[in-house]
């Protein structure tokens, strides 16, 4: 048998064996590729009987020294090579950015849990939800007193509102007794000085009681949201004050009480602030009123918005107030150089803007109402054709007492902003809970802070009880109807405060907030009713004036009867007899 001498053998093929069982070598051969001492390719080993001449080829052929082996590629070798280096560099870059993704999110979760300290007094001492008026005023008012304030706010950008614009005197009052009277600075406020009444061709003139005050004592008019600007400013100075942009989802309650809220950053992030206290003053659209108190939101009409420009109003420096049918027309200065105009609709649909039914409205029904030195600004006005609506609310004061959560502005109690009040109580309000506050050194007793600030919601009556009935009575009163009672109601009361005196200083002093006085306001109402009755009685008095008479006592009483009762009897006219006033601070 002849020798087999394998040249050119791959050692790394992997199918060398089954390639060499395919030879034509007889059966009885069989080829070893194990032997540690080969380096040139392969040895072959014969079992069975062998001649004499076959052993000593064999040993020629083991002397033999072949030529090292030619190492052929795989033709796919370059390509797989390349293919699996590819495939290696797609999985890192996934591996990392799946880490990536899991420590984004463990930083997250870290920054939840290290907020937790906030909760234990080493954190911030109170969450204000909402940097409005009410809020920022707030959180500069607290801040000075030493307090640390996370304020969040939805959008920390100016607003173009169409209320929110006239502060009464009694408020600018307020904003001097918390230091903010600045702010009315430096954005082309306008002083007011009182009111003119229009109706049916003739006017009054209603002068704010100011006689007592200084002379910078007057109402504000401006851009309502160049002054919520100069509020955040103010607070955004104090180094222990923090405003963030972000809207709250919930507040974190635990047994009852709140612990803070949770909140989504402008860039989804969510997150949480824990503090003692959380104050929620987020405005009329406030979406946590519900759980801290029983909300009843009354819509009676929409305010018409316009701004009349280079329009000079009858009797400078005042607040106009038209007597219209069937609804009230307010105008007041905003700027140098522009009038706010609302045209009040009663009930909770305007004519469309889009179709120009709402134009025709206005020029067709309000315009001819008007005073003749505003007609033609008003008429421009509506050509230029930037007309806003505002739904008008009404909420009383109704809260439910929450462990570590009040609430304040807006988000809180409401009236017809046909006096512009709102803002007078907000600012009234703050006052009241920063005196509560200032003896209290720790917020984190929680069981005995939420029983101390229940007299926040007594104290505050007298002030916001006063403005919020006056505001919802005069709205009523100044309705046009086909109620014969309630026409001469309206009458009478244009008549009462044309009287002069204290008949027209009286209700003025109430409107503007310098003499918050309850029993004063149910005084001067019911005496615009006895006047009502008392000029039908003249010359002589008839069955028929006698009914009328009846009729007007009656819905002069179906009118503010209500209103009191939804604000409080006993608060309102009362409060010294509710022992939550006497309450001391806890220790």
């Amino acid at each position: 048998m002849k020798s087999v001498v394998i040249k050119n053998l791959p050692l790394f093929n992997p199918l060398i064996k089954s390639s060499l069982l395919c030879t034509n070598l007889p059966l009885s051969l069989r080829f070893s590729l194990s032997n540690p001492r080969s380096t040139t390719g392969a040895t072959y080993i014969r079992r069975g009987k062998s001649t004499a001449e076959e052993r000593h080829k064999r040993a020629a052929v083991r002397n033999t020294v072949i030529a090292p082996a030619t190492i052929v590629l795989d033709r796919f070798f370059i390509g797989t090579f390349v293919a699996s280096l590819f495939a290696f560099a797609f999985l890192y870059v996934l591996r990392r950015s799946s880490n990536d993704a899991i420590r984004n999110r463990s930083k997250k979760i870290g920054r939840l849990v290290v907020s937790r300290k906030d909760d234990s007094g080493t954190g911030i001492d109170v969450i204000i939800v909402g940097a409005g008026v009410a809020g920022a005023a707030l959180a500069h008012t607290l801040g000075k007193e030493g307090r640390r304030v996370h304020v969040i706010e939805r959008d920390l950008s100016e607003q173009n509102r169409i209320v929110g614009e006239l502060l009464q005197p009694g408020g600018y009052l307020k904003l001097i007794e918390l230091g903010l009277e600045d702010c009315v600075k430096e954005i082309d406020a306008q002083r007011v000085l009182g009111y003119a009444l229009f109706k049916d061709g003739k006017h009054i003139k209603l002068p704010y009681p100011l006689e007592t005050f200084d002379s910078d004592v007057a109402g504000r008019s401006f851009h309502n949201g160049r002054f919520v600007m100069r509020l955040r400013e103010k607070a955004a100075s104090l180094s222990n004050v923090r405003l963030e942009q972000g809207t709250v989802t919930s507040l974190l309650e635990d047994n009852g009480t709140i612990k803070g809220v949770q909140y989504r950053t402008k860039d989804g992030d969510e997150f949480r602030s824990y503090a003692p206290l959380t104050i929620v003053c987020d405005g009329c659209f406030s979406n946590l009123r519900r759980s801290l108190c029983r909300s009843k939101v009354d819509v009676p009409s929409i305010f018409v918005g316009l701004v009349l420009e280079n329009c000079e109003l009858p009797f400078a420096n005042h607040g106009h107030v038209v007597l219209g049918d069937p609804s009230p027309i307010l105008m007041y200065p905003i700027s140098s150089s522009e009038v706010r105009c609302l045209v009040d609709v009663q009930g909770q649909k305007v004519p469309p803007i889009a179709n120009g039914e709402m134009a025709k409205y206005l020029k067709t029904k309000v315009a001819p109402q008007l005073p003749t030195e505003v007609h033609e600004a008003f008429i421009a006005a509506v050509n230029k054709g930037n007309i806003r609506t505002m739904p008008n609310r009404s909420m009383p004061a109704n809260p439910i007492p929450t462990p570590g959560a009040l609430l304040l502005g807006d988000a809180f109690n409401m009236r017809h902003p046909l006096t512009g009040g709102g803002m007078t109580v907000a600012l009234a309000d703050i006052v009241v809970l920063r005196d509560l506050l200032r003896p209290i050194q720790n917020l984190n007793d929680k069981e005995a802070l939420s029983k101390y600030m229940e007299s926040f919601y007594t104290l505050r009556k007298p002030v916001a009880s006063t403005i919020n009935t006056l505001a919802d009575a005069l709205y009523k009163v100044f309705l046009a109807s086909s109620n014969e009672a309630k026409t001469e109601m309206r009458e009478a009361c244009f008549d009462y405060l044309s009287l002069g005196g204290i008949c027209s200083s009286g209700p003025v002093a109430l409107l503007s907030g310098l003499d918050p006085c309850p029993l004063s306001l149910v005084l001067h109402f019911f005496a615009v009713a006895i006047y009502a009755v008392g000029r039908l009685m003249l010359p002589f008095p008839t069955i028929k004036s006698f009914r009328l008479g009846l009729r007007i006592i009656v819905s002069a009483s179906g009118i503010i009867f209500p209103i009191i009762k939804s604000e409080g009897v006993r608060q309102m006219f009362f409060p010294c007899t509710i022992a939550a006033i006497y309450r001391t601070p806890p220790q």
